[in-house]
């Protein structure tokens, strides 16, 4: 475990910010360096355009069991630091302290890769091979979309080909029970933008010139309704409604409601959901989230302005069925229809939603070494949350698995983020008893 935490300490010394292009290639380097030590044979691969961040690639090629394939699929880009202000200390520090290693990526996700790659490095000097075939795809973007994973996946499908993945994240609840995750919402994120006049004006003007932020308002009041459901005409068309055994499985799923609503300082849910209700909605159903809204003066004191430009981020999860581009296209012809021809609607990042079926093999083998390596665990349907898992099923035709060592509290993407050291101990047996069972 020393071992283990100081090469985290140092991948987290390693600034790896995606969205600011700082110290992705650096980090790469770093990574394939790293497994290289460990027994993992590596190196980065980059397409056609080197100035798009590459990935590592990582193999160790079974003695015992050359016919299974198990992919690791992790990230080396981490979300910005800031506010840096609200850091206790260096956001890059690695610092230890009560068991906890602290810094950005921490737990998301150079945590995680490094239970993996340690793992391996166990099976490797326990007995100089390893159960199956391990293959390693590490990438630099996910924390901006995984904009060009697919083109990775398709320029290098034969040499990532797999007979299953494991995700590259995996959450631990606060009763120490790691929650598998059989698949991902996707994703459509917009912004919209309206404009007002050439320059901002004096606010009086406002009984003559139409405020842009207005004109935002009125658009996105048509968008949602008070208890969440998306206004937008066939929205919901191609939504794949939940089979029989997956609601089952929900219904069975553990969740702490007075819990939740104390960490994040909540008295009710969107729709006042109760029961099960709340667990349908985490795990299927769509949302129309406001991500940001930017418009006017917003500093110290009083301006009174009339801003000539204001714009909108929006998120919407996406479940199995719906497609980006056909949600897009709804979106346009709902402004249209209703009058808001005039906003501009800027396509941003577009993501369709995998689950694996309950009833495949690979979900009973994460299922007992979770039990083994934890006493106990919690099946979730889908995640929350988005990542490219749809484009893994699609081009690699391999189910895929989301299990971790993040602690649910773990203030991923915010300030202070953690990883907790006896859950890294736990993932990496977990990921070894994953190996040994996926062999057999």
């Amino acid at each position: 475990m020393d071992n283990l935490v100081s090469d985290l300490q140092t991948l987290i010394r390693q600034p790896s910010v995606s969205a600011k292009k700082t110290g992705l290639v650096e980090c790469a380097n770093l990574v394939a360096s790293m497994m290289q030590r460990s027994g993992i044979n590596s190196g980065v691969l980059y397409l056609d355009d080197q100035s798009i961040p590459p990935i590592v690639y990582g193999e160790v090629r079974s003695k015992v069991n050359p016919s299974r394939t198990l992919l690791f699929y992790n990230h080396y880009d981490v979300q910005p630091e800031d506010p840096v202000e609200l850091w206790d200390d260096d956001p890059f520090s690695g610092k230890v302290e009560n068991n906890k290693v602290y810094g950005r990526g921490s737990a998301d996700d150079k945590g995680e890769l490094i239970t993996r790659i340690k793992a391996v490095e166990y099976c490797l000097k326990a007995t100089g091979d390893v159960p199956c075939n391990v293959k390693f795809m590490v990438e630099g973007e996910e924390e901006i979309g995984s904009i060009h994973v697919e083109q990775y996946l398709e320029k290098y499908k034969e040499k990532l080909a797999c007979d299953g993945v494991i995700w590259e994240f995996g959450y631990i609840d606060a009763k120490e029970r790691p929650v598998i995750s059989l698949g991902m919402k996707g994703l459509l994120y917009v912004e919209l933008l309206a404009a007002g006049p050439v320059r901002d004006a004096h606010s009086s003007l406002a009984v003559l010139i139409e405020n842009p932020a207005w004109r935002l308002v009125q658009a996105l009041a048509t968008m949602r309704d008070s208890k969440g459901r998306v206004l937008i005409k066939d929205w919901y068309k191609e939504a794949r409604p939940f089979a029989k055994q997956e609601l089952a499985a929900i219904a069975r799923e553990p969740f702490d409601v007075q819990e939740f609503k104390q960490e994040y300082g909540v008295k009710r849910f969107v729709n006042n959901a109760t029961g099960t209700d709340v667990k349908k909605a985490l795990v299927g159903m769509p949302t129309c989230n406001i991500a940001g809204f930017d418009s006017g003066y917003i500093g110290e004191g009083a301006k009174t302005v009339l801003p000539a430009k204001a714009r909108v981020k929006i998120d919407f999860r996406l479940v199995p069925g719906m497609v980006p581009e056909k949600q897009l296209a709804r979106l346009k012809k709902h402004l249209k229809d209703r009058g808001f021809s005039d906003i501009e609607v800027k396509f941003i990042h577009g993501e369709e939603a995998a689950r694996t079926p309950l009833s495949d093999p690979f979900v009973k083998v994460v299922e007992e070494a979770a039990k083994e390596s934890f006493g106990n665990y919690v099946l979730s349907v889908s995640a929350a949350g988005t990542g490219p898992m749809y484009s893994f099923v699609k081009v690699l035709q391999a189910p895929c698995i989301s299990i971790g060592s993040t602690y649910l509290f773990a203030r991923i993407h915010s300030p202070n983020e953690f990883a907790r050291i006896e859950f890294l101990n736990r993932c990496t047996k977990c990921m070894a008893r994953i190996l040994e069972k996926f062999a057999a």
